[in-house]
């Protein structure tokens, strides 16, 4: 898409999220490891969640090709049909980075219950699902927004890319 300034998303990702060594992380719409590989570098355990086979086995394969197969695992479902059940199934994860298409996360967010992580980075391609799913983030599931910006994928469009933030006792 724009290698440069998904390097600058990474960065900004990575800084909000601060993965530490013995956490466990999870990737949501992992594609093909864009965050989970840094995630994995900084020490954490990630598990990458994608709904396409033919994605988790090349993120798996990038995993293996960067020497980071020991901290990462990948898994097969469908997010937009996450319940409470399906999302408790996975484990406890300390922090979660979620980063949807343009339809939003909306039944993942629905679906982590009160044994979700303490920390949610939301990187969207649609400021109208974030917004969506922000509100029940906060109204719903008990987290606090801490704040967004904005990061400039597609020059020369009127798409942006958006960071937020959220944080749970």
């Amino acid at each position: 898409v724009n290698p440069g300034i998904n390097q600058v998303l990474i960065r900004r990702a990575m800084g909000l999220l601060d993965p530490q060594p013995g956490e466990r992380i999870a990737d949501m719409f992992c594609g093909l490891g864009n965050f989970t590989l840094p995630i994995a570098r900084l020490g954490a355990d990630v598990v990458g969640i994608e709904g396409s086979q033919a994605l988790v086995e090349r993120a798996a394969q990038n995993a293996a090709a960067n020497g980071l197969s020991e901290r990462t695992s990948f898994g097969v479902a469908n997010l937009f049909e996450a319940t409470e059940e399906s999302i408790a199934a996975l484990g406890h994860f300390d922090k979660m980075l979620i980063d949807p298409p343009r339809e939003g996360a909306l039944e993942l967010v629905k679906s982590l219950g009160a044994n979700g992580p303490r920390r949610i980075v939301y990187v969207s391609c649609s400021p109208a699902t974030l917004a969506r799913d922000t509100a029940i983030l906060t109204s719903q599931q008990g987290y606090r927004f801490r704040g967004a910006g904005v990061v400039n994928m597609f020059p020369n469009t009127s798409h942006v890319e958006s960071i937020a933030l959220f944080d749970k006792d």
